[in-house]
């Protein structure tokens, strides 16, 4: 009943201090503290102890909230700057998707199956290095002593290898598919 009866008037005192929203919610952290500590077996003198009792938790909630606010807690500190989505007019704000280059994303894909095709090409100890330094990312050291190699021996087939897909790529161009029958010899086409 003290709770209740405290609780408008205490949100009128403070709301320079915080939002309408903020003040309720600290208000019932206080009173939340204080039910928790009667079942622990707190007791107050009179109503006015415990008036004073729910402003000051009450106070201290605020005090907390600003400080999380200011930058103590920065995640509470990016939550109250962060604009909404749904504004409009002046607050309104345009999101920008970083992964929105559609188009690089498509050629980067169609690249990496060329690759991938072109991987056939390459003999099989050259596509054994470029395998291990791009999906496995073995040291060199690691892969001569498994596989028995000398550095020389890995430099030398891994150069030849990257030199070899490269001049693959650069050459590859994909064939423009043809038309079994042209389309003046087509039906349905009599213009």
């Amino acid at each position: 009943m003290v709770t209740r009866a405290r609780r408008e008037l205490l949100l009128r005192v403070h709301r320079h201090r915080l939002r309408r929203e903020d003040l309720e919610d600290c208000y019932s952290q206080a009173t939340l503290e204080l039910v928790a500590d009667a079942r622990r077996g707190a007791s107050y003198a009179n109503r006015r102890d415990l008036e004073t009792a729910i402003e000051r938790r009450f106070v201290s909630r605020i005090r907390d909230r600003r400080r999380a606010l200011a930058g103590r807690s920065p995640m509470q500190a990016a939550l109250e700057r962060s604009l909404s989505l749904d504004a409009t007019g002046e607050e309104a704000i345009d999101v920008v998707d970083a992964r929105a280059e559609l188009e690089k994303l498509v050629i980067l894909r169609l690249e990496l199956c060329q690759v991938q095709a072109l991987m056939r090409e390459l003999s099989p100890d050259q596509r054994l290095v470029l395998i291990s330094q791009v999906a496995l990312q073995m040291p060199r050291a690691e892969f001569c002593r498994r596989y028995g190699w000398s550095p020389d021996k890995y430099r030398k087939v891994a150069q030849r290898a990257r030199t070899r897909l490269s001049r693959l790529m650069s050459s590859e161009e994909p064939a423009v598919p043809t038309a079994r029958v042209r389309s003046e010899e087509m039906k349905g086409t009599n213009l």
